[in-house]
């Protein structure tokens, strides 16, 4: 990993529990209810649904996720969709919502057609909206800057073998860098999410992601993890440890020790989860989505400062300073 090894900051890929650098301040739990079983009347969920303008489409069929993530999302195929899904949202008292969807060949969420309908829900509607972007382009770029988006989310992949190899892209690290840049010169507030292990389950990576994520002036950084998915090719993968993934919210405290830190809500359940989010918590994350109970706990007796919101964790920046 360039010269840091998560192993051994963090006693080992099964290592127990570090002494870590404790937070100061407060954190933020979200848990907005695009989670399953969380449905308001006529099945839209309340408070910060999340929404695929591709429906279960997506052209690139990724090893970790084969468009199985999209299954869960509302379908809005059309512009009008779209601002038909998100008045109901206004209407049951919701705050806002992720758009999204499957990618093309590129490697980019189809969202051209879609920009003006994105502007209408911000400027008519008043809702928080963050946009799922995949590899953009200019034109979209500056769309979503005008729409005045609250932010742009990138999976941020630094290895050029996992994006070949995991996403069957004829891509880089580069376009993921140059697409942070495009969207950051039209005033859009980023939120790179480096996915941690998405070279089935091994550390691939994740630095440069990191590198790349500091060099483009980011509003806030999101860490998920791979969470091997039933029926893909990642099914039997191992995510990687909670140590590796607390070695590198350490490393990103170290690197932009002014950026808020959010731990998002794909992360393996169970004890995995548990353990991560304590160890989270002690490298200084300012935010964890769909927290554990002994994550809420250990907050509070470190005597940390506990908010929880309904919208994405993705705005952390913008929730940490109220």
């Amino acid at each position: 990993m360039n010269g840091y090894t998560c192993d051994r900051a963090f006693g080992g890929r099964d290592g127990g529990f570090p002494d870590l650098p404790r937070p100061e301040g407060r954190i933020i739990f979200y848990e907005p209810s695009f989670a399953p079983g969380r449905r308001g009347k006529e099945g839209i969920p309340l408070s910060f649904p999340s929404i695929s303008i591709t429906g279960t489409r997506c052209a690139l069929n990724c090893k970790h996720c084969g468009g199985r993530l999209l299954r869960g999302m509302i379908p809005a195929r059309s512009p009008k969709e779209l601002l038909a899904v998100c008045e109901g949202i206004r209407e049951r008292g919701g705050i806002g919502c992720l758009i999204s969807g499957g990618c093309d060949r590129g490697g980019a969420v189809p969202l051209a057609d879609f920009l003006e309908a994105i502007s209408r829900i911000k400027r008519d509607l008043g809702l928080k909206v963050v946009v799922h972007t995949g590899i953009a382009g200019e034109g979209v770029a500056k769309g979503l800057g005008r729409a005045g988006i609250d932010a742009a989310l990138i999976d941020l992949i630094g290895s050029a073998e996992a994006i070949r190899e995991v996403y069957g892209l004829n891509a880089s690290p580069s376009d993921y860098e140059r697409s942070l840049r495009l969207l950051r010169g039209h005033g859009v507030p980023i939120v790179p999410h480096i996915l941690v292990g998405i070279h089935h389950g091994r550390l691939s990576g994740e630095l440069e992601a990191l590198k790349i994520a500091s060099k483009c002036d980011p509003q806030a950084l999101a860490f998920i993890v791979l969470t091997p998915i039933r029926g893909t090719p990642m099914e039997r993968a191992e995510p990687p440890s909670p140590p590796e993934v607390a070695g590198l919210i350490s490393a990103a405290r170290s690197i932009m020790p002014d950026v808020p830190v959010a731990l998002g809500c794909m992360r393996p359940k169970g004890g995995h989860r548990a353990l991560l989010d304590e160890l989270a918590i002690r490298a200084g994350v300012n935010a964890i989505a769909f927290p554990s109970n002994s994550a809420i706990e250990l907050a509070k007796s470190m005597g940390i400062k506990i908010r929880f919101s309904g919208t994405c964790c993705s705005l952390v920046h913008e929730d940490i300073m109220l």
